[in-house]
């Protein structure tokens, strides 16, 4: 739009443009314009006031890696173990279950190997459900008076050393002229090629890494 500086005089040459830095300037007949802004009602040429070119940089596209595990495909999970465990022969009479405690998953029963075929079990049911295992992070089988224990957390987020792998992949095996940076426990990716980003993705797929990777707000 046509911008009109009260204190400049009506047709006048800015300096940026005396001087060089924009190359020209189109005009812009006043007349009818104040009817339609309200802002000027003087009938002698304005100067349109275009944006600078070193401004009009076209915007890169980009996507955000990220590592956050489904939280209700986990219950669903764990549920599906508990229930099987409850039915199945070799599980009778050992005192096996599995259950929220907190934030942790905690497996019990009253021998090591029966404990850990509980968490074999559970694996089991992420898997089906589509919940990597790297998600899961399991301890060993602690004996606890008459039982055994063993707990299991969930890993979310990108910690700083897995961000800066992915970061250095992408830079190494990447096209050239993709950005990548660390924001908190999420890692933009950005190009001006669309198929370069595409090719970022299948990279990181096919990648051999220690977390499980989303890729979202795609942009």
């Amino acid at each position: 739009d046509t911008v009109h500086d009260p204190g400049e005089r009506v047709g006048s040459v800015p300096d940026d443009v005396a001087d060089g830095r924009i190359a020209s300037h189109t005009p812009h007949p006043c007349i009818g314009y104040g009817a339609h802004r309200g802002t000027c009602t003087d009938a002698r040429p304005h100067l349109r006031v275009p944006v600078r070119k070193d401004r009009a940089v076209a915007g890169d596209s980009s996507f955000d890696v990220v590592s956050k595990v489904d939280r209700q495909e986990v219950d669903n999970a764990l549920n599906q173990a508990a229930k099987e465990i409850s039915q199945r022969y070799d599980f009778k009479g050992v005192g096996a279950s599995i259950e929220w405690s907190g934030e942790t998953i905690l497996m019990k029963a009253n021998s090591e190997d029966r404990v850990k075929a509980v968490l074999d079990v559970f694996e089991n049911k992420m898997i089906k459900r589509g919940v990597s295992l790297k998600f899961l992070d399991a301890g060993e089988p602690k004996a606890s008076g008459k039982e055994y224990r063993l707990e299991a957390t969930l890993k979310q987020g990108l910690d700083q050393e897995n961000a800066k792998k992915i970061a250095k992949l992408i830079r190494d095996e990447g096209a050239k002229g993709i950005k990548a940076s660390i924001t908190g426990d999420e890692l933009r990716v950005s190009s001006k090629s669309r198929d370069d980003l595409q090719a970022v993705i299948a990279l990181l797929k096919n990648a051999d890494l220690e977390v499980a990777l989303q890729f979202v707000n795609y942009r």
